[in-house]
Formats: structure tokens, C-alpha cells, sequence
């Protein structure tokens, strides 16, 4: 019998993916555990494996389309197999990609262009054809995403409707075009984050003189090695956001269609660049680690990421996130949430500002802090007091070692 190769589940909110490229074709001859496909989740991008050796007798789910988590979308086995009915094991997101000729559209164009593009033949999956119908879309005015320009069911449901001016005189903006794999993720997740959420940033200074004292004091007086990164700067904005988070429940929150959700856990996110664009592992039920045991984490987790070897689950769930530009010499910065999370911190770098403390001119270690929060879910006082307990929390160092 057949093999079903399916649509991993990388994380727990991941419903379904999109199969982003094959690597094999129909007939192929793949080993175990050979890469067969490419697919993208709303966070990242990952290889599909073959579970078995055999042939790659049929793809089901073609480029560009979307399958249900553990549906099939393709059938591995022996030259002349029989395989699965279709009627009953096909996802119904992944229909025949079969070009077909349009038909008369659901709503008639008015537009010169759209009169005209009748007469042009039509790439669009027959699921993506029938949403159009039920929504009386005019698939015509349609840009597809999919293979060789093929219309998809998400190229139907991400449709905004605009005037028939607008379709003539004016092309469709794809967001992504031209981009391919992390990067087009990344692009499609920093518009849909900037289109449906009402970004605000506040931005403050925390005096970390007596936290950059401590950490000198400990080094130069302990008896044992300290913990790698437990006392790295970024593990202590990390504990520092975790304290003002564990008193600020609104802010370690989700909000995505409609629905805002506070969270229990504490599940902190790290935006780390890598090679071809920017990952964010998050740290799980951050509000039980003490600054060693949190600088582990981070250690450990951003060194996975930047080599590519961290699980996909190590991506997901996360509540509230922070990113470090400082290393780049950026004072203040204007991050961008990840939804459906409500708050992001930016940090920036270390600043040498003089100061007058009891008639003496003495130098202060600042560190610039940049919060962006969504507007529509937290106002600017409650999130002010929010980046004022993160500043505190600096500025109170003992506080971050426990």
C-alpha cells in the first residue's frame, strides 16, 4: 500500500501549511529521510522528509497550496501501486491544480481591464474557483501566488476588494513577490503584523550603573565560574521583563481574530538574525528560571538557531518578545510586534552619559529602551507603567538574580 507523505505540525497553533516547493517529481526514486519538499507555516519554513524508500507516485497538494496538518500531499511507494481513493483521503484544500478556462465571473467586470481578461486564459484551482463564486469575487482581478501563477484558495480569502478605477489603473501589490522562503515569510508576517494591529512605541532610559557595577563585583569575588550568560546583559533584560510582565498580565497576552487572551506562562521570545533573514526561539515558562538557569536557555537556544539546528517547536507559543540591536550601535528603534503577541522590547546600546550626583560630575551606564505595544488592546498609561517596572526592576539589580 501506498505511503502518505503529510503536512508536518511544527507547533501547537499550526493548522495547516503551504507546500512551498518540490524538490522531487512524480516518478522520482527518494531514499528515507531524503528532503522531498519544502513547506511554510505562519513562522517559519521546513523540509519534508521521505518516510520510506520507494517512488514519488503523485503529488497532491501542488506548489503554492495549502494542506491541513498530517493530510497527506503526496503518495510514496512501488512503480505501478495502487493508491488511495481520492475522494475520501484528498484534503480538500489541495483539489486538482488542473488549468481551467474561465468562466463567466461571479461578478461581471465593469472595467475595461477586466472585460478584456476574459478572453486570457486562467490558471486557478477549482476549490480557489468556488470560494471566489460564493464570495462573488472576480477571480479575474486575481494575482496568483501559486505555481506558474496558478490562483490558490488564500489568493481568494486575502483578497480586499477595491474599486474597479482602482483594479484598471493600478497592479496588484503581492506581498512577498519576489522573495522566496524565510524572507517572504518574514515579509508576509512584518505587513500582515503592521496591517492589523495598531502599533505604538514608548521609548525610556534605565540607569543600569549599579547593575554594570554587580556584575563586576561578582566576577572579580566569586568562587566558581558563573553560569555562561548568566550574567549577560541580555539575560537581565530578560529577567527584567519577566518580573514586570508576572505583575502585568495585559501585556503577556495574545490577541488574534478578535479574541484577547491573557496567558499563565511566561514564554519568552529572542529575535536572533541569522544568515537568511531572523529567527525568534522563545523560552518556555520563563517565570520559573533564575538568571542562571534563564542565561542557559538563552545561550543555548540562540546558538541552535543561528545554526539551524533547533527543533521547530522552539519557535512557537511565544508571549512577548524582545530584541537586541545594542551590538549594532543602535540607541532607539521602533521593533515590530509578532502576532499575535501585544508587546515587543527593543534594546539598544549601552550609553556613557555624564551626569552631576552630590556636586560631583560622575558618569552613568543608560540603556535605551524601546516598547512597542498594540493600541487596540493596551492604552499608553498602563504600558508606560509596564516599561517603568522593567526600568525599576535594572535598576534594583539584586532583584535579577533570583
Amino acid at each position: 500500500m501506498a505511503t502518505e507523505i503529510i503536512m508536518p505540525k511544527l507547533g501547537l497553533t499550526m493548522t495547516e501549511g503551504t507546500v512551498f516547493e518540490w524538490h522531487k517529481k512524480p516518478g522520482d526514486k527518494v531514499k528515507k529521510g531524503e528532503i522531498v519538499a519544502t513547506i511554510n507555516s505562519e513562522k517559519l519554513t521546513a523540509d519534508v522528509e521521505a518516510p520510506a524508500d520507494g517512488i514519488l507516485l503523485e503529488i497532491i497538494v501542488p506548489e503554492g497550496e495549502d494542506a491541513k496538518c498530517q493530510a497527506p500531499i503526496a503518495y510514496l511507494g512501488q512503480a505501478g501501486e495502487q493508491l488511495p481513493d481520492k475522494s475520501t483521503d484528498k484534503p480538500a484544500a489541495s483539489e486538482s491544480p488542473q488549468p481551467s478556462q474561465p468562466t463567466e465571473p461571479a461578478v461581471k467586470p465593469t472595467s475595461a481591464t477586466a472585460t478584456e481578461k476574459k478572453t486570457e486564459r486562467i490558471f486557478i484551482t477549482p476549490l480557489a474557483k468556488k470560494i471566489a463564486a460564493e464570495k462573488k469575487i472576480d477571480y479575474q482581478q486575481l494575482k496568483g501566488t501559486g505555481g506558474n501563477g496558478r490562483i490558490t484558495r488564500r489568493d481568494v480569502e486575502n483578497y480586499q476588494p477595491v474599486s474597479q478605477t482602482a483594479v484598471a489603473n493600478q497592479a496588484t501589490v503581492n506581498i512577498g513577490a519576489g522573495l522566496s522562503g524565510m524572507r517572504q515569510i518574514i515579509a508576509q508576517r512584518m505587513m500582515t503584523s503592521l496591517q492589523t494591529t495598531a502599533q505604538v512605541t514608548l521609548q525610556a532610559k534605565a540607569d543600569i550603573s549599579k547593575l554594570m557595577q554587580l556584575k563586576k563585583t561578582i566576577k572579580q569575588n566569586i568562587q566558581q565560574p558563573v553560569t555562561a550568560g548568566a550574567l549577560s546583559l541580555t539575560t537581565l533584560v530578560s529577567k527584567a521583563a519577566v518580573i514586570a510582565l508576572q505583575t502585568t498580565p495585559a501585556m503577556n497576552a495574545h490577541y488574534q481574530a478578535g479574541k484577547y487572551e491573557q496567558l499563565k506562562d511566561i514564554n519568552l521570545g529572542l529575535a536572533v538574525a541569522v544568515d537568511n533573514g531572523l529567527v525568534v526561539p522563545v523560552i518556555k515558562q520563563a517565570q520559573l528560571m533564575g538568571a542562571g538557569e534563564l542565561g542557559r536557555q538563552i545561550a543555548r537556544m540562540v546558538e541552535q538557531a543561528q545554526q539551524g539546528t533547533l527543533a521547530a517547536t522552539a519557535y512557537t507559543g511565544g508571549t512577548f518578545t524582545i530584541s537586541n540591536l545594542g551590538h549594532n550601535g543602535i540607541e532607539y528603534f521602533t521593533p515590530v510586534l509578532n502576532p499575535p503577541e501585544v508587546g515587543i522590547l527593543g534594546v539598544g546600546s549601552l550609553l556613557e552619559v555624564p551626569a552631576l550626583l552630590d556636586g560631583k560630575l560622575v558618569n552613568q551606564q543608560k540603556l535605551p529602551l524601546s516598547l512597542t505595544f498594540d493600541h487596540q488592546v493596551i492604552d499608553g498609561a498602563p504600558a508606560a507603567e509596564f516599561l517603568a517596572k522593567i526600568i525599576a526592576a535594572l535598576e534594583d539589580p539584586y532583584r535579577l538574580l533570583f
